[in-house]
């Protein structure tokens, strides 16, 4: 019994981090063999010299570039030989006794991992340092990644029995699952507690906002020309504006009458994020009918109301720069469309502003132009989203997947909508910018990469030429 229960209390003291600790040791050696081009050496080598094993290790890290077909394993093993012999062993079998190698192709899309006999791990314990660097590899955060790829090893490498993943699953099943349900449980509460005050920071301030302006919202109303088309879109949205507020005052008391054990439960924090959404909506279309007023009527300060209206498209004229010069979309045809777009369109939008001004153009016949130049980019970056996806993904599921991404991106995107006329009357489908579509595909992307990694997982074996090498090491694709 007190055998149990000293296994007990060893795996809740491993659970809170304060087992016994294993003697650390830095790596005996550092080798870099950045042949890719990838990495910054002036953070990489402090930051592995730094890293602390559990026994004396050599520690190499080796990138190239290749192709996504190759067997990685094959070609870590071939470069061995040629290069540097000395990582492997006296009978050519293994991988020499105290190395750990970290290697991956950033163009091939492969990492991979290797070691010594006296230093290898599981299969699963593979997996895991390579799937600690998949997120950042994903973000071209190369360097970072393979700090963190070392650090993983060396925290799995000779793991004593004790902080195993096993061992700690089974004890805490016998002895520490209330523990650590209570954990956490309380760690949910406190996160949910957490939101709900966010959400209630943020509705309280447009609630106030909005309440503040009532009086003001109400003469903009009124003044708006019913006649104009956008007018009567604006006013459409502004007779239910009064049923909205006070549907968001209801969810103000409401809000503020939990108690702070009730604001650690789900179901009202869902309650004060309602309370939020629909204050930011009441702000913004404040903003959007005191704006129509303005500039349809060309009162005072219509000028700072038509460059609010204007500020979407410049926004998304300046991002268009990052999204041109991303490698994957030099050699797609819809690149090119959208830099003619982006030279030609910087140019008109100065004309459209000078046009208004001198009055050649009505108010009307000015949103009309700038809805053609938003409308005009929605269908480049329609075009662009279709053939990035098709370079992209390498089937029909890759492509649903991507595209579900996409679209989603695109409906929740508030830049479209938030205080500007344009996007308070139109749908979520009229308008793209490029913000959306630029988070929408690096979304997409990660979707499909997450499903490759889990359905190939790590793979083993050094192909044709590595003969009846059998080191310890595998590689995955992230």
């Amino acid at each position: 019994m007190k055998k149990i229960l000293g296994i007990l209390a060893l795996a809740l003291l491993t659970i809170l981090g304060v087992a016994p600790a294993a003697l650390a040791d830095s790596p005996t050696s550092i080798v870099v063999e950045d042949t890719a081009g990838v990495l910054y050496q002036p953070q990489l080598v402090p930051a592995l010299e730094a890293i602390d094993f559990r026994e004396p290790t050599q520690v190499v890290v080796y990138t190239r570039n290749g192709k996504y077909s190759d067997n990685f394993n094959e070609e870590v093993l071939r470069y061995a030989r040629a290069e540097h012999p000395e990582w492997i062993s006296a009978d050519g079998q293994k991988w020499a006794d105290g190395l750990f190698i970290f290697a991956f192709d950033p163009v091939g899309r492969q990492v991979g991992t290797y070691m010594g006999e006296d230093r290898k791990v599981s299969l699963s314990k593979q997996e895991a340092i390579q799937d600690s660097v998949k997120d950042l590899f994903r973000e071209a955060q190369w360097t970072d990644g393979t700090i963190a790829g070392v650090e993983k090893g060396a925290k799995l490498i000779n793991q004593p029995w004790y902080q195993s993943a096993a061992f700690i699953i089974t004890t805490s099943i016998a002895g520490g699952l209330a523990v650590l349900g209570f954990g956490t449980w309380a760690a949910v509460r406190a996160v949910n507690r957490k939101k709900a005050a966010d959400n209630i920071k943020r509705g309280d301030a447009g609630y106030s906002s909005v309440s503040l302006a009532l009086d003001v919202t109400e003469l903009n109303a009124k003044t708006i020309p019913e006649s104009s088309s956008y007018g009567a879109l604006v006013l459409e949205k502004y007779r239910n504006f009064s049923n909205l507020y006070n549907r968001a005052g209801d969810l103000n008391q409401q809000a503020h009458g939990f108690s702070k054990k009730e604001l650690a439960k789900a179901k009202n924090v869902k309650v004060t994020k309602k309370y939020a959404d629909l204050a930011t909506e009441l702000d913004d279309l404040d903003d959007v009918i005191a704006d129509t007023n303005t500039l349809l009527n060309k009162y005072a300060g219509w000028g700072e109301a038509w460059d609010r209206q204007v500020q979407p498209l410049a926004e998304d004229l300046e991002e268009l720069s990052a999204l041109l010069s991303q490698r994957e979309a030099r050699d797609v045809p819809t690149t090119a469309a959208l830099a003619s777009f982006q030279s030609e369109k910087r140019a008109e939008l100065q004309a459209l502003a000078a046009d208004f001004e001198s009055e050649r153009l009505t108010p009307e016949q000015a949103l009309d132009r700038l809805k053609a130049l938003r409308k005009d980019l929605t269908k480049l970056l329609q075009q662009h989203s279709s053939a990035m996806i098709n370079k992209y993904a390498k089937n029909s599921a890759e492509k649903d997947k991507m595209r579900e991404s996409m679209e989603k991106s695109r409906r929740n995107d508030p830049r479209v909508r938030q205080s500007n006329i344009l996007g308070a009357v139109y749908g979520w489908n009229t308008f793209y910018s490029v913000h959306s579509f630029q988070n929408g595909y690096q979304s997409g992307k990660s979707a499909v990469d997450s499903s490759r990694s889990s359905s190939s997982g790590s793979s083993t074996g050094y192909g044709s030429s590595g003969g009846s090498f059998s080191g310890s090491g595998s590689s995955s694709r992230f």
